[in-house]
């Protein structure tokens, strides 16, 4: 709010003004003369001439428009240019005037140049913000004349504009350009406060219309952020509810951030859609510049710090479009990890395409990069810690015995079939396939199909995987049942069970028996499968033998898979035919 008036002498000699020039310690009355020659303002580029037959005595530059104006008017009402001390004009031109940093431009100076003239004065929500910020630095208090500006553009401030909201939201808007003074005036304070307010009342109408509840969410939504954050602070110590104020979060999101709603439709378009997407992730950040950037990092930022910690407040969905956002303009790595706990807390309510998030960290700097391990479609950490803080909120909640089962059951089936759509990405290394894979514990994987079909399309889609890396993942296949098998068998050998929970006991247990039995099945098609494409082999080559390399390893995985599963099953190390093992198996299994 500094003023930094330039005073400049003529340099050729002339004849007084008028002889108007008094001592400005004291209220002074304009001469008519002044107001009757002030009817018209002549406008020329970049200068404006009040037309008058007597002489202008004093230049007033303010941006890139000159005005020619007469010192005696301004003077009698202006302390601030009363104090600059100025002497009798010698010139034709008088003295020049600069005013760096004037509140509202040319056209907020022009407005009470009309007003230091007498002539009418209209104040409307559009003008009165900068009109009151620029009666402030020429400093025209009730010192100088009663009823000056300072007092006008106050009392229509508080008796007309902060009782409509239209008109608050319009003052508010032109506030955005007045920093730092209308911070100082408390304009922005004053508005959001009066704002807040209406807003928070229940059944609040703007004039004659009762709105019903988020009526006013569009309105706050055109705010610049920090305003926008001013009104959400106010509104919540009002006691308004979290999820109230999420939806308005989640409504000012969408304006402010165009690009939070895209989705990924998985890698079915792997190759050159990949490089689409890797370009498109750049250009977002390059499209508006440094300060585009910094100026969505700053709204990115404000927004996940004032979102509620209630987890009704917003979606799941949203947390994570957040956070694919966060990620793209390189929010605070402590924000970063706030959203990614909140994900991890309402993780069953995610679909499979809000856990897709592309792999942003590689491409901040435009460059694309040649390794497979970092040329993955997907940030796969990501989601692994998602998962993590999953788990650590379900042990938490295991602890306060709030532990849910279908919430458990939602994940087990969220994560693997985003298993069987991050499998298509050729560049996923299998030890973070299988690292993700085995994250979920026993007690929370309930069913195995989807994991099953995850890693078959990641065994086709990787074919070239060495010998040792296919039986990691088969011995995922192998693990998995085995605990299933030690649960089911470990729940069959318990008769301290309630009977309460007897029925839900065997029908767990009949639901891996049947499992099991799928599994099975899926393992002949596999073979089934295995055979085809020997087949499709040996007639491409017209040397079946050579075929060596892909099906002995292969062969090798399904002798040994078999092998143990048949030990398994028998219990007592001999081999049996297949109908009978079948037919042991669920003897064994079944519960009297």
């Amino acid at each position: 709010m500094q003023k930094s008036p330039q005073v400049t002498e003529p340099q050729s000699p002339g004849s007084d003004s008028d002889g108007i020039d008094q001592v400005h310690d004291q209220r002074i009355v304009i001469p008519t003369k002044f107001v009757s020659i002030a009817d018209s303002l002549e406008k020329r580029e970049h200068s404006r001439f009040l037309t008058s037959q007597i002489p202008t005595d004093l230049s007033i530059q303010v941006q890139e428009i000159t005005f020619n104006v007469h010192k005696y008017p301004l003077v009698s009402k202006c302390g601030y240019i009363g104090q600059l001390e100025l002497q009798p004009s010698i010139s034709n031109y008088g003295y020049n005037i600069n005013l760096e940093n004037f509140p509202g431009g040319s056209e907020t100076f022009e407005i009470i140049l009309k007003f230091c003239y007498g002539l009418p004065l209209d104040l409307n929500p559009n003008n009165i913000a900068s009109i009151r910020c620029a009666s402030e630095f020429l400093e025209m208090t009730e010192e100088f004349e009663d009823g000056n500006l300072i007092s006008k553009t106050e009392a229509f401030l508080t008796f007309v504009v902060l009782c409509s909201w239209k008109d608050t939201i319009t003052v508010l808007k032109s506030c955005e350009a007045l920093s730092p003074w209308a911070e100082n005036l408390q304009i922005v304070r004053r508005c959001c406060d009066s704002l807040a307010w209406k807003a928070s009342r229940k059944n609040s109408s703007t004039g004659d219309a009762v709105h019903e509840e988020g009526w006013w969410f569009d309105d706050i939504a055109i705010l610049r952020i920090d305003h926008f954050r001013r009104i959400i602070t106010a509104i919540r110590a009002k006691g308004t509810t979290p999820e109230i104020i999420g939806k308005c979060i989640m409504r000012y999101a969408e304006r402010w951030l165009p690009g939070m709603d895209m989705e990924i439709e998985g890698v079915r378009g792997y190759g050159h859609g990949k490089n689409e997407l890797q370009f498109s992730i750049c250009s977002q950040k390059e499209e508006g510049g440094i300060a585009h950037s910094k100026e969505q990092k700053a709204i990115i930022e404000s927004l996940i710090s004032m979102l509620p910690p209630q987890q009704e407040a917003v979606s799941c969905k949203f947390l994570l479009q957040m956070l694919k956002m966060a990620m793209v303009y390189s929010a605070t790595p402590a924000l970063i990890s706030e959203l990614e706990k909140r994900v991890g807390m309402m993780l069953e309510d995610a679909s499979v395409n809000d856990l897709l998030i592309p792999s942003y960290k590689n491409f901040d700097k435009g460059k694309l990069t040649n390794s497979p391990e970092q040329c993955t479609m997907h940030d796969i950490d990501v989601v692994q810690r998602i998962v993590e803080y999953f788990l650590m909120h379900e042990q938490q909640q295991q602890q306060q015995q709030q532990q849910q089962k279908s919430g458990k059951c939602n994940i087990s089936k969220l994560l693997d079939n985003y298993l069987a759509e991050i499998a298509r990405d050729p560049n996923l290394s299998v030890t973070k396939f299988q690292v993700l894979a085995e994250s979920l514990p026993e007690n929370v994987r309930t069913c195995h199909d989807g994991l099953y079909r995850a890693i078959d399309t990641y065994l086709k889609t990787n074919r070239s995987l060495s010998e040792h890396d296919q039986r990691r993942l088969c011995k995922v296949l192998l693990s998995e049942q085995l605990k299933m098998r030690e649960e089911m068998l470990d729940k069959n050998g318990n008769t301290s069970e309630p009977e309460g929970n007897q029925s839900s006991t065997n029908m767990e247990i009949k639901t891996m028996k049947t499992e099991l039995e799928n599994m099975k099945k899926k393992m002949e098609a596999l073979q089934s499968d295995y055979s085809g494409l020997q087949q499709e082999y040996g007639k491409l080559s017209n040397k079946p033998k050579n075929a060596s390399g892909w099906a002995f390893s292969w062969r090798k995985i399904k002798n040994s898979f078999h092998t143990k599963l048949d030990g398994d099953e028998t219990g007592d190390g001999q081999q049996r035919p297949n109908p009978a093992r079948r037919r042991s198996f669920k003897r064994r299994s079944s519960i009297s």
